[in-house]
């Protein structure tokens, strides 16, 4: 059988090098295994195909918990095969058992993980107009109002409008299998950061409580939280990442919480892996 290069055993003493900093440039599927473990035979030759298919998209670590057992009680792996996604230094989804391959590739494609191939040939979509796609889903939830899936999508539209109130109804009517969505979680987090506003000062008052006190933190907090909501993704980020460097154990950990919130509303897949590298870096330090 030739040598797949994208598939690899993983130890405690090459964890950081092979997993951690290797995920800074490719995402990471980390698969705990053992051998006397039945679903594990079944899963992992499905895994190494994807590998395999998808050809340097994402690699494949491969970690023995009967081997490695500091490295499964540090993941807290309760049940065997147990698979991690580690992304830009960070765990960022997983899954326990052994899932058919249709559902590894949906797994996979959700987190924006295709096969090389494919992602070279894909065309950038069209932007699409807020308001108009609002109105659309108004139109296709009226026609299928028992449809939850489309409440979702329209909440994300209201959000993107600024519409805050009314999406936020929606999504607390969602049922528990969509409450817990990757987009739900997004859209939460919205909400989560407009709260943070109600009655915070303008971004003007808060640039000037900063320059007078570079260490003021809720000020920095909240200046990023406007620079957020007002689409200047980059600066928001670079106040998070600021108070993360000042205090990374300020309000219970707030600068990494700020900052991993804030990379789930933003879609320039460039400027958050940037910033999760510089994350990690003055995590790991």
């Amino acid at each position: 059988m030739t040598p797949n290069p994208h598939v690899f055993d993983v130890t405690e003493t090459n964890f950081e090098e092979a997993v951690i900093r290797k995920s800074l440039q490719t995402p990471v599927l980390v698969d705990f295994w053992a051998t006397w473990c039945g679903p594990c035979r079944a899963l992992g030759p499905i895994l190494e195909k994807l590998a395999a298919e998808y050809n340097g998209a994402f690699v494949l670590a491969k970690v023995d918990v009967d081997k490695q057992q500091g490295l499964a009680a540090a993941f807290q792996i309760r049940s065997v095969p147990t698979v991690m996604l580690v992304k830009d230094g960070q765990l960022v989804d997983g899954f326990p058992g052994a899932l058919p391959e249709g559902q590894l590739r949906e797994f996979l494609k959700h987190h924006g993980i295709v096969p090389a191939a494919a992602q070279e040939a894909a065309p950038a979509a069209a932007p699409l107009d807020p308001h108009a796609e609002v109105m659309r889903l108004r139109k296709a939830v009226e026609a299928e109002p028992d449809k939850a899936e489309l409440k979702l999508d329209l909440a994300l539209a209201l959000l993107r409008t600024g519409a805050t109130a009314e999406a936020q109804q929606l999504l607390e009517a969602l049922p528990a299998n969509l409450a817990t969505d990757d987009r739900a979680v997004r859209a939460r987090a919205h909400l989560d950061f407009a709260a943070q506003l109600k009655d915070a000062p303008p971004a003007a008052t808060l640039e000037a409580a900063i320059a007078a006190n570079p260490d003021d933190l809720r000020a920095r907090y909240l200046l990023g939280v406007h620079n957020l909501l007002a689409g200047d993704a980059e600066a928001a980020l670079t106040q998070f990442m600021e108070m993360l460097r000042r205090d990374r154990h300020y309000q219970d950990g707030l600068p990494r919480k700020a900052l991993i919130d804030a990379f789930r509303l933003i879609d320039d897949e460039d400027l958050v892996g940037r910033y999760r590298r510089q994350m990690s870096a003055l995590l790991l330090a």
